[in-house]
């Protein structure tokens, strides 16, 4: 885990409005801002419980979901260091109504900055509140994608836009997952990652073994997740 206590200073400047802060505001944040670190697989805010505050990622990787009736998990986005998150201040945003959970993928360590004081924040500095809606704007943005693509797209086109995305984040063609962890992250089964992973390396677009995929031809995928 990250250990940053003892410097929180220089974790301000990865806010977007930093440098629209005043002296005082920026000690506000940094006398309420607290360390958390959360183990594999363990349960970092549900809407249901009390308001956490505004996250700032340090380590680690998040992943974002609903449950639906039928007590389906159904992943929204998910968080990678650097990355900010206000649906976790929920309190503080009423038109957060959604009922949405967050969990860590990996051990985590990220800062929270105290719900009541980002509130005080967001209402006497307009930057804050600026990026508060443009933030839960994206988050939406993104809600609504995964809504269209497990709606209108077919699996083979929403596990060639994963894939392609996962060779964007990290800049490698190995991508290290299970097929638990594809079924997850693309809100399908695992038979069906597995029937369409079998589909793909047949093509010549992949190669795979146990817990790991190699995307040989990011070109056939391209194709496929743009038509």
């Amino acid at each position: 885990m990250v250990t940053v206590m003892n410097d929180l200073s220089q974790y301000l400047s990865r806010l977007p409005f930093c440098e629209h802060l005043s002296g005082s505001e920026k000690a506000l944040i940094l006398s309420n801002w607290s360390q958390r670190n959360y183990k594999k697989g363990q349960l970092i805010y549900s809407s249901s419980d009390e308001c956490l505050g505004h996250i700032l990622m340090l380590s680690g990787s998040v992943r974002a979901y609903i449950n639906s009736e039928g007590g389906r998990e159904i992943t929204l986005f998910r968080l990678a260091p650097d990355d900010t998150c206000v649906l976790s201040a929920s309190c503080v945003i009423s038109q957060i109504s959604f009922e949405t959970q967050l969990t860590a993928v990996s051990d985590v360590s990220l800062l929270v900055l105290n719900a009541g004081v980002f509130k005080r924040l967001a209402e006497q500095n307009i930057y804050v509140k600026c990026y508060m809606y443009e933030l839960i704007s994206k988050r939406f943005s993104s809600v609504m994608q995964t809504m269209q693509q497990i709606i209108f797209m077919g699996y083979d086109k929403r596990l060639a836009i994963f894939l392609l995305s996962e060779l964007e984040r990290t800049g490698k063609h190995e991508i290290k997952m299970t097929h638990e962890q594809i079924a997850e992250y693309t809100n399908s089964a695992r038979e069906v990652v597995a029937r369409m992973l079998k589909r793909f390396a047949s093509e010549g677009l992949l190669e795979y073994k146990r817990g790991a995929i190699t995307i040989k031809n990011d070109a056939a995928l391209r194709n496929l997740a743009e038509h």
